[in-house]
């Protein structure tokens, strides 16, 4: 019962943003013989009973009566092999590196967390002050290196208290610069425990005129898409062959970010330093590696909006939410003298330390890791929230690509992204409006895309619709219903889409893709639909002319010509499907069912079966791995349609 209750304690606290970051903190029970502790690389939110780490507390307790070297990489090396020595034969996992800390609090359960509103006052100026003011029971520990030198100093810490306090033992210990722990016998303490702190903290804000909240404003949007697709290939990693990997960027806002680490959390996952500038350049970022070592995760473009970088879209997002975080606790250090940002040897402790390079190596990963030939990708499916765009959209995922699911039908288009991220998790699908006929709205779209993703590397002008009839009593309103879609909405996407592509290839990196799904009735006429073929005619005219323009840009753009996908709702629907209209239109001499019509077409087919999305994604592959091919409609027909 009692990993229960620790698992629902882990749970609680790493489900609530207010008191766990990128799913950290650590926590504990232990018996008179036994600790068990969360591992590394497993979030709070989700840990299991059956996940804790078993370890042995006698061996554990040796790191303390044991001598260990005098050279810091050394000890610590000898620390962790001594940790991993106390690991129960009958368990597995890395236990955390405050596993001896979590020893020498006695208390049966210990739950460590780093909130904002504990590290306002941890990190600040005047910070033991503050705490020896507001928590007078509790034990402050000034800052040391984490891992066995701060579980040395808690050791005496405790000891110290102990003596002045007639043998009690805090059941609350701030670091500075790092988080706070709380010990108790029940769990019921532990949240009285945390409860408390977080109230008195609360009215301590409040009472110096502080916002509990990070004021943060709205991005500049045009300022997105200026530099966020930049930045993707300017943060890049760039391999010896000159081949740059670009980078995810999420912009998290217009908000005031911290000028230095704050803390080991905000330096593992978001660096120490962002990077300042008012129009990021080349030239910028050089200087930046110069004086750092690495390049930038955060870029802060002063009242237009923080950018931040990863490998991965998950990775980009913790990134972001570091940065926002350590802007929080920059902005409440105001209630106690301002910020204590770490000093140059203790910031490069924690970026050099084995311990963190691994959690740093876990952070960003998604439950099912990317892989196909589409990773590291941006993939926008416009018309993907049912039929041939769901479909594509699910194989594009099944490669690998980050996947955007466009479509007028937003609740549509979430149920989409949903079931293509419950099937390839990695693929971080999500949704976004779009009514591609309308360039507001495909605007909105496109900056969207950029403030969540940073820019596109594959774009997939699916969206489409179909209205047959004969041209004797075919009506304008339809004519310019399916030309407005079919043919100006491409132009219309193409339009926004490529000035977002054209600024993230400026500064190098591979050509992006733009294709169109076009059809076989843009290869050749189409009886009593001359509306849908006259729109996909003429959309091979544009596939070939921007193309021309948008090779300077170095993006491709070809069209994809489908047969017909007799199983998907734009043929199948039972009441405004192809095969109803077609019937109802008289298309199809003879007719009498939906079936007579959907037989008619069949044998039209020389491979005997329709189109499926996984055909027209595999067409979609070839456009974008061929490196020397552009303005080109490539027929997925089954030999219904040849190029001549």
């Amino acid at each position: 019962m009692s990993l229960e209750k620790i698992a629902a304690l882990s749970v609680k606290y790493g489900s609530d943003p207010r008191f766990v970051l990128a799913g950290g903190g650590n926590t504990s029970y232990k018996d008179e013989t036994f600790l068990f502790i969360k591992p590394s690389g497993i979030a709070l939110s989700e840990i299991r009973p059956d996940q804790f780490v078993k370890m042995e507390r006698a061996k554990i307790q040796r790191m303390f009566s044991e001598p260990l070297p005098e050279d810091v990489a050394k000890r610590e090396a000898a620390a962790k092999e001594m940790m991993m020595g106390a690991v129960s034969r009958e368990s597995s996992g890395r236990p955390s590196v405050e596993a001896p800390l979590h020893e020498v609090i006695p208390f049966s359960y210990v739950v460590h967390l780093h909130p904002a509103a504990v590290n306002g006052m941890t990190c600040s100026e005047n910070g033991e002050k503050a705490c020896a003011q507001l928590f007078p029971e509790a034990l402050w520990i000034p800052y040391v290196d984490p891992g066995y030198t701060l579980s040395g100093k808690v050791f005496d810490g405790i000891s110290q208290y102990r003596t002045a306090n007639g043998g009690k033992v805090p059941n609350l210990i701030f670091l500075q610069n790092h988080g706070v722990f709380a010990g108790a016998d029940t769990p019921e303490e532990i949240d009285s425990l945390y409860a408390s702190v977080m109230s008195t903290l609360s009215k301590a804000y409040a009472g110096a005129g502080v916002s509990p909240e990070l004021v943060r404003g709205n991005a500049d949007m045009e300022a997105v898409k200026q530099y966020a697709p930049k930045l993707r290939t300017l943060l890049g990693t760039e391999s010896e062959d000159g081949a740059i990997e670009r980078k995810f960027v999420v912009c998290a806002g217009a908000f005031d970010v911290a000028d230095g680490p704050l803390s080991p959390d905000h330096i593992v996952y978001a660096k120490s330093f962002p990077m300042v500038s008012t129009s990021p350049k080349k030239e910028e970022v050089a200087a930046y590696v110069k004086a750092n070592g690495f390049k930038p995760l955060v870029v802060n473009v002063p009242d237009k909006g923080v950018f931040c970088a990863s490998d991965t879209l998950k990775g980009a997002r913790t990134v972001a939410a570091l940065a926002a975080d350590a802007a929080l606790v920059k902005q409440l250090t105001a209630a106690f003298g301002g910020p204590r940002y770490l000093s140059e040897r203790d910031r490069l402790f924690i970026e050099n330390w084995e311990v963190e390079s691994y959690r740093r190596s876990l952070a960003g990963k998604s439950g099912s890791a990317a892989c196909g030939r589409l990773k590291g990708r941006v993939a926008v499916v416009t018309g993907a929230a049912q039929g041939f765009g769901y479909g594509i959209a699910e194989e594009l995922a099944r490669e690998g690509a980050v996947i955007v699911v466009a479509d007028m039908n937003l609740e549509g288009a979430d149920k989409a992204a949903e079931a293509i991220r419950a099937e390839y998790p990695a693929s971080e699908a999500f949704a976004v409006a779009v009514n591609v006929a309308d360039e507001a709205s495909v605007s909105a779209m496109v900056g969207s895309v950029a403030e969540r993703c940073g820019g596109i590397d594959l774009f997939v002008a699916n969206a489409g619709v179909l209205k047959a009839g004969s041209v004797k009593t075919f009506t304008l309103k339809d004519w310019e219903f399916v030309t407005d879609v079919n043919y100006n909405g491409y132009f219309l996407c193409v339009k926004h889409v490529s000035s977002l592509m054209a600024a993230e290839t400026a500064d190098g990196g591979d050509w992006l893709d733009i294709v169109q799904v076009n059809s076989k009735s843009g290869l050749q006429g189409s009886n009593k639909n001359a509306a849908y073929a006259g729109g996909k005619f003429g959309g091979i005219g544009l596939t070939q002319s921007f193309a021309m323009e948008l090779v300077a840009d170095r993006i491709k753009v070809n069209s994809v010509c489908p047969g017909n996908y007799f199983d998907g709702p734009l043929w199948s629907n039972p009441e405004r499907g192809l095969f109803v209209q077609y019937l109802n239109s008289g298309k199809v001499p003879g007719a009498k069912t939906v079936e007579d019509v959907k037989r008619f077409y069949e044998s039209k087919v020389p491979m005997n079966r329709g189109c499926f999305p996984a055909d027209v994604a595999r067409a979609i592959l070839y456009s974008v791995e061929q490196k020397y091919e552009t303005g080109q409609a490539i027929p997925v027909t089954g030999g219904q349609v040849m190029l001549k």
